[in-house]
């Protein structure tokens, strides 16, 4: 049996033991985005197989610098952050390449963690679109930076005056990717072996900016497989004395790094729900209702898109990221671009979401927005023609401008707290409104050059 044919328990023990494996590892997705993991031995996993296993339920009570939250109810000191359940998740077995193939298992959270688990978020969205008839089909397309650096010389610089791997801008450059073949082919070898298929992988517009395409799957394994990519990226890179970014934003003199989400929908009868010959561009009207709920409800769930604070520095104009929730066909300067084609191919670009997301819940409120427009029949405004920058909006348009008022916006928001659960939504914009205060403590090289002498 290989990795790719394990559905079940069973499954997992019969290749276990075929192997003659002494450990596996697992890893679950914390609420950044973060793979938090373990190696675990062979009985213990057999057992948690079955029953689940205990995991410190802090990895749901910190932020990605391991400093815990003052302000969620979850847990915390008040509860003496306790062990909680989690589910293996059999399907997702992939061997890793560089750790003699031993297996990886994704997890989640199980019992009452399930309700501000990243992961099941996702999945009780995608149980509303059964519900309502459809099936999800989802990809995520990555810009990361990558650097001739290793965690300590990026230290010891204070980030500043990093080396990145190749200088200049060599948009889609064969000489770039011909010099550096050797870690272009690695990387596509990896993912092949890991079933994180790579559709294209290209040089971007910036010094050592790659861009790659993961091919379309069901929602949840697209989630899968960009949380595995964006991990094993920055692992691989790091094993070649390299580091991998995916932040949002890492320099002002550079545009910042995408993670454009493409969904679309199919019916109970598999046909594609949102192709319509007889209509404009062949868009259905459930394709148009879902647009209208994405455009509608942005403003609402930006936290669970842009969720750090470094994800607002990308969001202004002119650096090939939206500033309203606009909507345009085959129109790169909106935030929702409705791609046309074939009815297998038609889809929505949501280009809003940047590297840094968590690919559990911005697909959750990419396909939740959706699904409530689909209900409601939540009418768009009209489509933008040309430049989307160069125009004014009406309020309801406009995006939060900050990870504080997004995350103040998601609290207030009804739909939301009906999309994603109340104690989703309390916990996480509780976590977002953290990361800002945590924020407000820096003292930047910008605030020093501005007022140290002058004020």
């Amino acid at each position: 049996m290989q990795p790719h044919n394990i559905r079940t328990a069973d499954d997992a023990r019969e290749f276990f033991d075929a192997r003659g494996l002494t450990h596996v590892k697992l890893g679950v997705v914390d609420m950044d985005g973060v793979m938090r993991g373990k190696y675990m031995a062979r009985d213990k996993f057999f057992a948690a197989l079955d029953d689940g296993f205990g995991f410190c339920d802090v990895v749901l009570g910190w932020d990605s610098n391991d400093q815990l939250y003052d302000n969620v109810a979850y847990t915390g000191w008040h509860t003496a952050y306790p062990d909680v359940r989690c589910r293996i998740l059999p399907e997702t077995c992939r061997p890793i390449p560089f750790e003699g193939d031993t297996p990886f298992f994704l997890a989640e959270f199980a019992d009452a963690a399930e309700q501000i688990c990243p992961r099941g978020t996702l999945r009780r969205v995608l149980g509303r679109a059964e519900d309502m008839g459809y099936s999800v089909t989802s990809s995520a397309e990555f810009e990361f930076f990558v650097f001739n650096e290793t965690p300590q010389s990026a230290r010891a610089k204070n980030y500043r005056d990093l080396a990145t791997l190749t200088p200049g801008f060599f948009g889609y450059s064969v000489l770039r990717a011909g010099v550096h073949a050797e870690y272009y082919t690695e990387l596509l070898d990896m993912c092949e072996r890991m079933r994180i298929p790579i559709e294209g992988l290209h040089t971007e517009t910036g010094p050592g900016v790659l861009e790659a395409a993961i091919r379309y799957s069901d929602a949840l394994e697209a989630a899968d497989r960009a949380a595995l990519f964006k991990t094993f990226t920055k692992i691989m890179s790091q094993r070649r004395g390299l580091m991998a970014t995916f932040m949002a934003k890492w320099s002002r003199d550079w545009p910042g790094q995408s993670g454009h989400l493409h969904v679309s929908l199919k019916g109970r009868d598999g046909r594609p729900a949102f192709h319509d010959k007889t209509k404009q561009h062949g868009i259905s009207d459930e394709m148009r209702w879902f647009i209208g709920g994405q455009q509608a409800l942005m403003p609402d769930v930006l936290a669970m898109v842009a969720s750090t604070v470094n994800s607002y520095t990308r969001l202004i104009p002119g650096y090939w990221a939206p500033t309203v929730a606009a909507w345009g066909v085959e129109n790169r300067t909106c935030a929702l671009r409705a791609i046309p084609g074939s009815p297998a191919a038609q889809r929505v670009e949501y280009r809003v979401a940047a590297a840094d997301i968590n690919p559990y819940l911005a697909l959750a409120a990419a396909i939740g927005s959706g699904l409530w427009g689909i209900a409601n029949k939540i009418e768009p405004g009209d489509p933008i023609v040309g430049n989307a920058y160069d125009r004014e909006y009406p309020l309801e348009r406009q995006l939060p401008r900050s990870l504080g008022e997004a995350a103040r916006r998601l609290a207030a928001s009804k739909a939301a707290r009906d999309l994603f659960g109340d104690a989703f939504v309390e916990h996480f914009s509780a976590t977002r409104d953290w990361e800002e205060r945590e924020s407000r403590k820096a003292i930047t090289d910008w605030q020093l050059a501005r007022y140290f002498e002058i004020i």
